[in-house]
């Protein structure tokens, strides 16, 4: 079978965003005990100083956004991986609070060079509006980071201790992820990117359409990341057992994928404002069946978690489809900077909001969500 060199972009891509996410976002869950046991710190202290890398993350994103439209995005790729490699190495000799923070915020500055921000930018500045597949494809091949990460990084902490799985995962940066990206095509001139600018229209109102934007993904965010920190918490407190929750939570994860995969081949024909349009109500749909007629915790899971999904799509392919490929690095970080923002927050306030409401917690986010889906009813698909 022939395969299209867009195809071999998208397995590269996602592979190296697989290792990207893996080795980042989704390490504190694994480390942050057996990291704040050693140091003698409170584990408030690990999950502070990842607070701190997403907001720095969330700083850089405009910028970081800026230089990929300009140059491409291979070299900011290529470099994420030694930035990202240095702060697991730096987390690694780690000896207190100040060398851990130390080691977050330059791990903070590889996310904001290295994650889905930088790669979406990366396939927009190289096949203009026609990415979309191909954002759809890295966002499924990365949806794995959790399953493979997490496994892989107990395994290591178990047997050698979680300064090795720092260490480890530093080293397969350099020996994977800086080779991966390596392969990215170098952006020339694009015939895709040229007519794309020139053809495409924008949105009659595009100020307040990136402001509309920027309130539904920082919601959509806000809400995975609470999420993802107490969901199996937040189902107990619906009157389920610990072991239903946790198999509910486990629910999620398949759920992305196949939402992605439905996206893929039910919507990729219509205009991505009719998924992000759908993806924000599967959110309060669960949550007002989970409190009105008993549905089961897993429906619930698997609602949110397609939701999810898709809203991580629509994060890279709406933006592009609304304003084009010109600039759409920049845009893209301005528009995603509160989702960043909100999304250190979000472990923490919902948190809190749980321990005062308990399920009722879910009455925040559902209204979140809603008023996502009433924003993007304000954005009209341009002609």
């Amino acid at each position: 079978m022939i395969r299209s060199p867009r195809f071999g972009l998208t397995l590269t891509l996602g592979s190296a965003q697989t290792l990207a996410w893996a080795s980042s976002y989704y390490l504190p869950a694994i480390l942050a005990v057996p990291m704040a046991r050693e140091l003698g710190i409170s584990t408030s202290w690990i999950f502070g100083a990842f607070s701190a890398a997403l907001l720095l993350t969330a700083m850089l994103g405009p910028s970081v956004g800026r230089w990929i439209d300009r140059q491409g995005g291979r070299g900011v790729l290529m470099a994420s991986n030694g930035v990202m490699a240095l702060g697991l190495a730096i987390m690694a000799l780690s000896q207190g609070v100040f060398s851990l923070m130390l080691a977050w915020l330059v791990t903070g500055i590889g996310m904001a060079m290295g994650l889905y921000d930088a790669a979406f930018a990366t396939l927009g500045r190289l096949l203009g509006r026609s990415a979309r597949s191909s954002i759809t494809g890295v966002t499924l091949l990365a949806g794995f980071a959790s399953t493979i990460g997490w496994p892989l990084t107990a395994l290591l902490e178990n047997e050698f201790g979680w300064r090795a799985a720092c260490g480890v995962w530093a080293t397969l940066h350099i020996v994977i992820g800086l080779p991966l990206n390596a392969r990215l095509p170098k952006a020339g001139d694009s015939t895709h990117h040229s007519n794309d600018e020139k053809s495409a229209p924008s949105p009659a109102r595009p100020r307040l359409a990136m402001v509309l934007l920027a309130y539904v993904f920082a919601a959509g965010w806000f809400v995975s990341t609470a999420m993802a920190a107490h969901l199996p918490r937040l189902l107990q407190e619906s009157g389920v057992s610990l072991s239903a929750a946790v198999a509910a939570a486990a629910l999620v994860g398949p759920a992305q994928v196949a939402a992605r995969l439905g996206e893929f081949a039910l919507l990729r024909h219509l205009h991505p404002l009719v998924a992000a349009r759908v993806a924000t109500t599967l959110h309060p749909l669960g949550a007002a069946l989970l409190a009105t007629v008993g549905m089961p915790a897993a429906g619930f899971a698997l609602l949110h978690g397609a939701g999810n999904g898709m809203m991580t799509i629509a994060s890279g392919t709406l933006p592009l489809a609304l304003f084009g490929p010109k600039g759409f690095g920049q845009r893209q970080g301005l528009i995603i900077a509160p989702a960043r923002a909100t999304q250190a927050f979000a472990p923490l306030l919902f948190g809190l909001l749980i321990e005062s409401n308990g399920a009722g917690a879910l009455w925040l986010t559902s209204g979140l969500m809603l008023f996502a889906a009433l924003a993007l009813l304000f954005i009209r698909v341009p002609r």
